[in-house]
């Protein structure tokens, strides 16, 4: 199971120089076991906003896109939502850089291009969950549904209907922009569901906190996906996670924590504090 020369990395969310110090220590432990190929970087999403240096962190994975394999996050929606002029950025957003770059243009068109979810050696990654009743073939193929939007003509329009948290619940006769949304939010924003499936968006606190009637959506019984190991972000307060089966890898780094990096097949970790406030969570 996994890759030897793979590594998934948590969250970037813009912190720039945390990552490009975590690539460094990857490809040297790389060095040192004699491999003639750097690894290959497998990203769970949210590659910028909220961080100092988004910008220089797309210029690095374009340049270096070969080596990476990357599922888009909430926040690299919101990116291409703020861009295409279909949302304001929020006081907190940190996209100036990218918005008002003459690179604007090339930054949007390659983020477009990337996958939702993608599924390799036995892994499933993606940026925030999987609804129980979704196996990976169908976890999948309803990514793809979205990747199609985003790269087709009407990608603003679709942007545009993308948000909001109805319907809760993904049924397989939906159509439309509730199909697509349902999509969506499961992809990049699932933290708890109850057994049928039905989301819940407002509770961000830890999987100790789950509220009344729901459960992390990872601790589903009878979740389709449990035979698969699978790879996500998204969820600070959950922090790291490596158990056989599940693999959580968002540990805050924009909030002070680190920036995690995890071998997909020795389950090794390379872990660099925060310049933020070189503090712990």
């Amino acid at each position: 199971m996994g890759r030897a020369n793979a590594w998934a990395i948590g969250d970037i969310q813009g912190c720039y120089d945390e990552f490009v110090e975590l690539v460094e220590r990857i490809d040297a432990h790389a060095a040192a076991d004699k491999q003639d190929k750097k690894p290959e970087l497998w990203l769970v999403g949210d590659m910028v906003n909220r961080g100092p240096k988004s910008l220089e962190t797309l210029q690095w994975l374009i340049k270096h896109e070969a080596r990476c394999r990357i599922v888009l996050g909430n926040h690299d929606l919101n990116f291409l939502a703020v861009a295409a002029g279909v949302r304001k950025a929020k006081a907190d957003d940190t996209l100036d850089a990218l918005i008002d770059s003459p690179q604007r243009k090339h930054f949007v068109s390659w983020v477009r291009r990337q996958q939702l979810a993608l599924y390799e050696d036995g892994i499933l990654m993606v940026h925030a969950g999987v609804l129980p009743q979704w196996d990976v073939a169908m976890t999948l193929a309803y990514a793809a549904e979205i990747e199609y939007r985003l790269q087709s003509a009407g990608w603003k329009n679709f942007l545009a209907q993308m948000y909001g948290n109805e319907p809760t619940q993904w049924r397989a006769d939906l159509k439309g922009p509730d199909r697509r949304r349902v999509n969506v939010n499961a992809l990049t924003r699932l933290r708890f569901c109850n057994a049928e499936g039905v989301m819940e968006f407002h509770t961000k606190e830890s999987a100790g906190n789950a509220p009344e009637g729901y459960l992390p959506w990872f601790a589903i019984p009878d979740r389709r996906t449990r035979e698969h190991t699978i790879v996500f972000g998204h969820w600070s307060t959950l922090g790291l996670m490596n158990s056989p089966r599940v693999i959580a890898l968002d540990t805050g780094c924009v909030w002070g924590g680190s920036l995690t990096a995890i071998n997909l097949a020795s389950r090794e970790l390379i872990q660099v504090a925060s310049r933020k406030y070189h503090k712990t969570l």
